[in-house]
């Protein structure tokens, strides 16, 4: 039976006009996402944002404006099953941003990937200048970085960083 999977991302950028992605390694294959996750029952889309983030960066955040909900039909990329819809806010930090980043994507430690069944994660900062789609993996965060950048996504980064 086919489901829907609501996914929920957010758009962190810091004080030096960089986006913060996550790499990831999923199922022995490598993706750079937005970070955010799945909604659960009985959640609601802000309060599943604020947990995702102190789950995976340990960062308290204000969600900000609704940026983008998917508006088109888009599968799983783990499986041919679930239907993907993303939500996609603005974050704010609401402590100094102080998360170990890589320079480089994919830099995981050779432990974090050693077991292909296992799941890593490591961030990453991408300067908005020289962000594009192909810095992401998934079709409905291209989408978004496309729509960032043509509205000069970055112009309100005063208000997303501390």
């Amino acid at each position: 039976m086919a489901l829907f999977n609501i996914r929920v991302y957010g758009l962190l950028i810091d004080d030096q006009n960089r986006l913060l992605v996550s790499d990831e390694f999923i199922r022995g294959n490598y993706y750079t996402k937005l970070p955010g996750g799945g909604l659960e029952i009985g959640e609601g889309t802000r309060d599943c944002l604020k947990r995702e983030f102190m789950e995976e960066t340990g960062l308290d955040v204000t969600v900000g404006e609704h940026f983008y909900t998917t508006d088109f039909f888009q599968i799983s990329a783990f499986n041919n099953i679930d239907q993907i819809v993303s939500i996609y806010y603005r974050v704010t930090a609401n402590q100094k941003i102080n998360i170990e980043t890589k320079l480089t994507a994919f830099d995981f430690a050779p432990q974090q990937i050693a077991d292909p069944t296992k799941e890593a994660e490591v961030f990453r900062w991408i300067p908005c200048k020289d962000l594009t789609e192909k810095d992401v993996s998934l079709p409905i965060d291209k989408v978004v970085i496309n729509m960032l950048k043509q509205i000069d996504c970055f112009s309100s980064k005063k208000s997303n960083s501390l």
